[in-house]
C-alpha cells in the first residue's frame, strides 16, 4: 500500500527556514574559504576547516529542518540517531576535502572541478544517508532519474559556490553567492524528496507517534550553536567582513591561492636610487 506523502506539513515555514539556514552556512563557509585564500599557509588550514564545518553544518541543519515538514499519513516517523549524526560527519568531511583542494590548488581548472564534484557528492551523500536514518512502518522507494538530477544539482551548486569563493570580490559578492548556494542546495533537497515514494506495510489501525519537529529539534541544537559561534568569528574579523586581503592588490590573481611576498631588495634599491636622481635636494647626509 502506497502512503500519502506530505513534504510541507507546516506550509512555507519549513522550506523558508531551511533555505535561510543553507544560506547562513554557505555564507560563513564561503567567507572562511575566501579568507583562507588571503592568509599565509600557517593560518590556512584553520580557516578551511572552519569553512568546511560551517557549510556541512548548514546543509545538514537545512535538511533536517526541511524534514520537520515531511510526514506520511498513518505512519509515525522516527530517526535513527547514529545514522543521522553519521550524515553530519559525512557532510563535513566530504565538503572539507573539496574545500581543501580549492584552498591549496586554487578555484580554477581541474582543482575547481574536482573540489566541486567532491563537495557536491558530499551534499548528496548527506541527504541520502540522512534519509536512510528515517524509520517508519514501510519502505522508501526512489525514482532513479530524479535522484540523478538531484545529485547533478548538488555538484553544480558546489562548483559554482567554490568558484565564487575564489574570486575574492568582497562581502556583497559572497552574500550573493551564498543566496544562490542556499537556493541550489534547497532545490537539491526538494528534488531528492520528489524522488521518494513510500510503500507502507499492511498493518492494522494507524498508530500515532511524536511529531518530526519534536524528534529533530534536540538534534539540531549542536549544529545551530556551532553556526552561531562561527558567525561570531566572522564578525570579529574585519578583513573577513570587508573582504580585504592581507597583501597589496598586485600580489594576487583571482582564483589562485595567495602567498605573502616581501618586496625584493633589488627593487627597493632601484626605487631609492630613482628618487635621489629625481629630487637631489631631498637627499640626506646619510644618502650621500
Amino acid at each position: 500500500m502506497h502512503g500519502t506523502v506530505d513534504g510541507f506539513s507546516y506550509g512555507i515555514v519549513t522550506p523558508l527556514v531551511a533555505y535561510l539556514m543553507a544560506c547562513l552556512g554557505g555564507a560563513l563557509g564561503l567567507r572562511c574559504t575566501t579568507r583562507a585564500l588571503l592568509v599565509a599557509h600557517s593560518w590556512r588550514p584553520g580557516w578551511l576547516a572552519l569553512g568546511s564545518a560551517a557549510i556541512g553544518s548548514g546543509i545538514w541543519t537545512m535538511h533536517f529542518i526541511a524534514m520537520m515538514g515531511f510526514s506520511v499519513a498513518g505512519a509515525p516517523i522516527h530517526y535513527d540517531k547514529p545514522t543521522t549524526y553519521a550524515s553530519l560527519g559525512v557532510a563535513i568531511v566530504m565538503v572539507g576535502v573539496g574545500i581543501f583542494i580549492v584552498g591549496y590548488r586554487g578555484a580554477t581548472g581541474t582543482a575547481l572541478f574536482t573540489g566541486g564534484t567532491i563537495t557536491g557528492l558530499g551534499i548528496a551523500s548527506m541527504h541520502y544517508l540522512g534519509m536512510a536514518g528515517l524509520r517508519l512502518d514501510g519502505d522508501l522507494e526512489y525514482n532513479t532519474l530524479t535522484v540523478a538530477v538531484s545529485v547533478a544539482i548538488a555538484m553544480a551548486a558546489a562548483t559554482a559556490a567554490l568558484w565564487a569563493a575564489g574570486q575574492v570580490r568582497g562581502f556583497l559578492w559572497s552574500v550573493g553567492a551564498s543566496l544562490i548556494m542556499g537556493l541550489a542546495v534547497s532545490g537539491m533537497h526538494y528534488t531528492g524528496m520528489a524522488a521518494v515514494s513510500v510503500h507502507l506495510h499492511a498493518t492494522g489501525t494507524p498508530t500515532q507517534g511524536d511529531s518530526p519537529a519534536g524528534l529533530l529539534a534536540p538534534m539540531l541544537i549542536g549544529p545551530l550553536a556551532f553556526l552561531c559561534l562561527a558567525g561570531v568569528v566572522v564578525l570579529f574579523d574585519p578583513l573577513m567582513v570587508m573582504g580585504k586581503p592581507d597583501w597589496t592588490p598586485d600580489q594576487h590573481k583571482p582564483g589562485v591561492p595567495a602567498h605573502h611576498h616581501a618586496p625584493q631588495p633589488a627593487r627597493r634599491v632601484a626605487l631609492r636610487t630613482r628618487r635621489k636622481v629625481a629630487d637631489p635636494e631631498t637627499r640626506t647626509p646619510q644618502n650621500r
